[in-house]
């Protein structure tokens, strides 16, 4: 990638992008860092996971609340993210809509931690419940219509109660071994499919 000969007006978005890359960076180093030593993780294991100095992290989230929250809303956006992806290469909807559901019930499983400290603020739960609810009722949806139409589910499945069903298979899972919820969430996917006659 050389924006050299792009002469210099292209400086400035680079360098916005390379800012946009290097807090993509350290939230995947921080998402990380809380799903195996939880959110109460020292900084400093961030910023060597990440390649940074603490500096750096300090600078882009000046709090550890800012951090979780960033932390949160990359997870969001990446799970939103994929559900437009896996429709593009899924070999059918319906697959694409069970893939999508084990990325939500990952996501759902790993932020325990991260609900936990968001809910001592309540207003800033919210937000990101608004937030959580927003970019991921769209998505549901969209790959649901596209089941629906392929004739693979029922036409009448509803996002938010299926979405709200995982999360209630979700419930606990990260703290009890004999407990599979993507298992579970697997079975409710495949309870979806329209029966053949």
């Amino acid at each position: 990638m050389n924006d050299s000969d792009e002469g210099a007006g292209q400086a400035a978005p680079s360098r916005r992008k390379d800012a946009r890359r290097n807090q993509k960076t350290l939230l995947d180093a921080a998402a990380a860092v809380f799903v195996t030593s939880g959110v109460d993780a020292p900084v400093r294991d961030i910023a060597a996971k990440a390649g940074v100095g603490l500096g750096t992290i300090y600078r882009h989230f000046p709090t550890r609340a800012d951090l979780i929250i960033g932390v949160y809303r990359h997870q969001v956006d990446a799970c939103a993210d994929a559900g437009p992806a896996l429709l593009a290469t899924s070999p059918s909807p319906h697959s694409a809509l069970g893939q999508w559901i084990n990325l939500f019930v990952d996501f759902l499983v790993t932020k325990h931690g991260l609900a936990a400290v968001l809910q001592a603020d309540n207003t800033g739960f919210e937000a990101l419940h608004a937030y959580f609810l927003d970019r991921l009722l769209p998505v549901c949806t969209e790959m649901l219509e596209a089941a629906a139409v392929a004739g693979e589910i029922r036409p009448d499945t509803d996002a938010y109660q299926l979405m709200r069903g995982v999360g209630n298979l979700c419930i606990g899972a990260e703290s009890d071994p004999r407990y599979d919820a993507r298992r579970m969430a697997e079975l409710l996917v495949a309870g979806l499919r329209r029966p053949h006659h």
